[in-house]
């Protein structure tokens, strides 16, 4: 009998593509990200790594990646994950050059996956809520509704500790890249504790008044870097490591940690001194100015000093860590978008901002009307026209009106919630900033307001006994 071969039209080609990818995966790293021209990055959408906001990408992994992509040459292209399963994934199958998701090194991870060195380091909290019994150590978990992360290192700390010495331990593994949702789970009741790194407490603690810290939990644990296995990863892991280690030297590093991790990362309410002190030292210098560009742009002088204000505290020479500068804090694209060349000219900077707004609250639907149009364009001046209808499309998801203010800045900060940002077009978002940053300017503008009345109101009448004769005080007047 004559048994003929199959035939598969397309193998020969299909197995030469494996072919050439096999030789791709395991030559090496450096060389392929420059040839490409693209640093290709996974990372987690949080507030700890990496999301958008009014300026653009930001997050303290997508600064230190961009740092590495100018030191090798090449642009960066980072992208989200939303679970710690699925950065690990992509890794093996070698879809990205790296993870710089805010991972801690564990034994499991150590054993599979290059890494750098670590570029920080923090202790793990268990966390309650405020008016529940507070535990103190590990065996007080035991019969306890315990939260972690799936996937994460605190999951694996818990089975360590289950087989060695504590198998009655249980816990429930949450699917998601943001403790955030942990800790909604204890601030509802849902859960008793959660064990969540010390960094993004420090973060997202502000929307939940009633967490509190428990005790620490293991010892400090570094965070690293993962590199696909199977690649040569060895020229790209020396420039990564030098760069990191002149980082630190520099206080680079640190100055990033503090800017995304520290007390004064989020918008603070400035006090009433500091600012009736600057109303009186340092407006003066500027409010002729800020009232021409205002009827310029046919605004109220005191919103744009407020704006002013909450911005720069009318310092036009004002500059941030991510590069905004001068008194409108204009960001480069912004100040092109809008025809400024000098953010620092006050000036241009005022011209610039009013401009910005006024295009912002035009683009607005017209379902929203005045004056909760102004107070919606400032929401989108801080984080974006993007965020604020992901906002306002949450809203009305979840029985709100989305043309009110009061309905949007309630729901604003569920941008930061994973369970409500994965769902969002343009993922997480400050949005509690965001209604903070809008509350504050109009504080700052019914007070500015309230001066002006106060300064301009007509003076009193004089006193009868001030200037009538002593003759015709005396007189005894007719009843009106």
């Amino acid at each position: 009998m004559f048994l003929s071969r199959p035939t598969f039209p397309g193998l020969i080609p299909a197995l030469l593509m494996l072919s050439l990818l096999a030789g791709c995966s395991s030559g090496d790293a450096l060389d392929r990200i420059q040839s490409r021209g693209e640093l290709r990055v996974i990372s987690r959408n949080a507030p700890t790594t990496f999301y958008t906001d009014g300026s653009g990408p930001t997050g303290f992994e997508f600064a230190l990646a961009g740092l590495l992509a100018e030191d090798l040459g090449v642009e960066l292209r980072m992208e989200p994950a939303f679970t710690l399963q699925g950065i690990f994934e992509r890794l093996q199958r070698g879809e990205t050059d790296l993870a710089a998701a805010g991972l801690g090194l564990t034994a499991e991870r150590e054993a599979t996956y290059p890494h750098s060195v670590a570029y920080y380091q923090q202790v793990p909290r268990v966390v309650y809520r405020a008016g529940k019994p507070k535990p103190r150590k590990a065996a007080d978990l035991v019969g306890k509704r315990v939260v972690v992360l799936a996937q994460s290192s605190h999951a694996e700390s818990l089975r360590a500790l289950q087989q060695d010495g504590v198998p009655e331990l249980d816990w429930q593994e949450i699917e998601g890249t943001d403790s955030m949702e942990l800790l909604d789970l204890i601030d509802t009741g849902e859960a008793d504790v959660a064990i969540i790194d010390s960094n993004e407490l420090s973060v997202q603690q502000v929307l939940y008044p009633q967490i509190r810290v428990a005790f620490a939990w293991g010892e400090e644990q570094d965070f690293v870097w993962f590199f696909p296995p199977g690649v040569d990863n060895t020229r790209l892991l020396e420039r990564v490591n030098t760069l990191l280690g002149q980082l630190e030297t520099d206080g680079l590093l640190a100055e990033l940690r503090d800017q995304h991790f520290g007390e004064g990362r989020s918008v603070a309410r400035t006090g009433a001194y500091t600012f009736s002190r600057n109303m009186r030292d340092t407006l003066p210098k500027y409010q002729d100015l800020i009232q021409q560009v205002a009827a310029e742009y046919q605004l109220e002088w005191q919103l744009l000093a407020a704006i002013a204000y909450q911005e720069s505290h009318w310092d036009p020479l004002a500059t941030s860590p991510t590069g905004v500068r001068g008194m409108m804090m204009l960001t480069h694209p912004t100040a092109a978008e809008v025809g400024v060349t000098d953010r620092l000219d006050p000036e241009q900077s005022l011209r610039g901002g009013a401009r910005y707004l006024k295009n912002v609250k035009r683009r607005l639907p017209k379902g929203i009307k005045s004056p909760e149009r102004t107070w919606f364009a400032l929401a989108a001046y801080n984080i974006g026209l993007g965020h604020l209808e992901d906002a306002r499309i949450l809203t009305e998801r979840l029985g709100g009106n989305p043309n009110v203010w009061a309905d949007v800045k309630r729901h604003l900060p569920l941008l930061q919630k994973s369970k409500h940002y994965e769902k969002a077009r343009y993922g997480y978002a400050r949005g509690g900033e965001a209604a903070l940053y809008v509350e504050n300017i109009r504080h700052y503008t019914e007070v500015l307001e309230w001066q002006h009345i106060t300064d301009n109101k007509p003076l009193p009448p004089l006193v009868i006994d001030d200037y009538l004769p002593q003759a015709a005080s005396n007189l005894e007047l007719p009843a009106l």
